[in-house]
């Protein structure tokens, strides 16, 4: 039991205590003031001469009504202070970091009151655990950062695992999914948070390709409370990966194999991969061919205007792997406004323009998110609620 919540059950015990102590002392002197040795028998002619009830005498009726306004104020205060330790109790209360599950889907919550809002925060792309870290050298802290920041500002949230993945290993093959299998992964979540806190709702948080996913999952669910897409593209993701391999020169002497490739999957042709330049397998690996080629036709734009839910984009303008003018592409779609993050990257810190130091901040978690991230989202969220 926390010591605000001990607080309130004490003056509430104090409260009962000292009503039942005033209404026994009062109790007791009307008592005295009827007992039969004080007591005088008139007639109810001489009462109405001595100002009496032929049934007591005025100074009976005013002991009872002071009785009853003890009581009264006796129960006014302990409805008061049950009202004040309350109120102290809901500004003082640590948040609990606990594990969360959906069947077999895992991540942490972070909440400190169930009548707060809540935000599910919904992975980018490829290895990326609950924390916004992955094995191919991706350190940032960037989802961990985020919901430490949101519960500051009296805000649940919910960060997950993807399927079959990390603590999501026993959902399934990670690489046997589609946006399909997301959504529905999704939809798992807004059941489990709503039983586990009792929520009408639940904001849905998209980082890079999350964006698209929970845009796509919010369809046809009246328990949305509203969408955040941070870093969505605002246009298919194979125009996306195809700009993105142009953008990087060291990719000049692989570019033609990539967009070759790229094109194949795009028309619903699975790649060969046998002899295929090693770097390009990452991208190309035969295990992700399936999810590629339900993926990277979607129109988001389109996916965000058949959600139809309050929107808030956040875009940063240094962001090497998303632009701004992806950003203004989903802003066309209804219910959205527009936030851009000055000096913020596509993993959510400020970082400089050039290349090399935009890169270098993908392995430093120990930078803070950019400064306008998490206001950004408050204020939607609280204007949402």
């Amino acid at each position: 039991m926390t010591m605000p919540i001990a607080v309130l059950l004490l003056a509430g015990a104090a409260g009962v205590l000292l009503l039942l102590v005033i209404v026994v002392i009062v109790s007791r002197g009307l008592n005295r003031s009827s007992a039969p040795a004080a007591s005088v028998r008139v007639s109810p002619a001489l009462a109405r001469v001595l100002g009496r009830k032929a049934g007591g005498n005025a100074a009976d009726k005013k002991k009872q009504a002071s009785a009853v306004a003890a009581i009264v104020g006796a129960i006014a205060a302990v409805v008061t202070g049950i009202a004040v330790a309350k109120k102290f109790n809901d500004g003082d209360i640590t948040p609990e970091i606990s594990e969360i599950s959906a069947g077999a889907l895992h991540g942490t919550m972070i909440n400190a009151r169930n009548s707060d809002p809540v935000v599910l925060i919904v992975p980018g792309s490829g290895p990326t655990d609950r924390d916004g870290n992955s094995p191919l050298g991706l350190k940032t802290d960037a989802y961990k950062l985020l919901a430490e920041g949101l519960i500051d500002r009296r805000i649940a949230s919910v960060r997950i695992d993807k399927h079959g993945m990390f603590g999501s290993a026993g959902a399934g093959n990670p690489n046997a999914v589609t946006p399909a299998v997301y959504a529905d992964d999704i939809h798992a979540w807004i059941d489990a948070i709503k039983e586990e806190r009792g929520s009408d709702c639940v904001f849905l948080l998209g980082h890079s390709e999350g964006a698209l996913m929970v845009t796509l999952a919010a369809q046809g669910r009246d328990d949305v409370c509203g969408l955040i897409l941070v870093a969505g593209m605002g246009r298919t993701m194979g125009d996306v990966i195809r700009e993105q391999l142009k953008a990087n020169p060291a990719n000049a002497p692989i570019l033609d194999e990539a967009l070759t490739a790229l094109s194949e999957l795009e028309a619903g042709r699975h790649v060969d991969t046998t002899g295929m330049t090693p770097a390009l397998l990452p991208l190309f690996n035969a295990g992700v061919q399936d999810y590629l080629i339900s993926v990277l036709t979607i129109d988001p734009v389109e996916e965000l205007r058949i959600a139809g839910k309050e929107t808030l984009i956040v875009q940063g303008d240094h962001d090497l792997q998303v632009s701004v003018a992806d950003a203004r592409l989903l802003d066309a779609a209804p219910k959205t406004e527009l936030r851009i993050i000055s000096g913020m990257n596509h993993v959510l810190k400020d970082a400089p323009e050039d290349r090399a130091g935009n890169l270098a901040t993908y392995a430093d978690p120990d930078l803070p998110l950019a400064d306008d991230l998490v206001r950004r989202i408050r204020n939607f969220v609280k204007d949402n609620d």
